[in-house]
């Protein structure tokens, strides 16, 4: 059983950066086909696609994002990790991270609980 787990602030100050870690136990990220991801949920809206390592490390970013989006991973830790620059209150949300069959999607066959996350000063 694949289980992931979000770490990071709860409360991030406008133009700052978010910085989430996913923490992946049960599988390994480099093993192939899979791509792991990152997906938010605003509050009253639905889950958007954020971006994606694949297992070769290649990186994947929504085209609305991508100027702003940097995700990395740690293979030794089993951890991949999401950076967004300058917030602003619309990335208030729920991140999730997820394992993925493919990109550009929210499709998952397992996620982690989810972590609020507010941005605000």
């Amino acid at each position: 059983q694949v289980q992931l787990q979000e770490s990071g602030p709860g409360l991030v100050n406008p133009s700052q950066t978010l910085s989430l870690t996913c923490t992946v136990s049960g599988g390994s990220i480099t093993t192939k086909s899979y791509y792991w991801s990152w997906i938010r949920q605003p509050p009253g809206k639905g889950l958007e696609w954020m971006g994606a390592i694949a297992f070769s490390g290649s990186t994947y970013y929504s085209p609305s994002l991508k100027s702003r989006t940097s995700i990395s991973r740690d293979t030794s830790k089993n951890q991949f990790t999401l950076q967004l620059s300058s917030v602003t209150p619309e990335d208030t949300a729920v991140y999730y991270c997820a394992r993925s069959p493919q990109v550009y999607s929210t499709e998952y066959d397992y996620r982690g609980q989810g972590t609020p996350v507010t941005v605000s000063s």
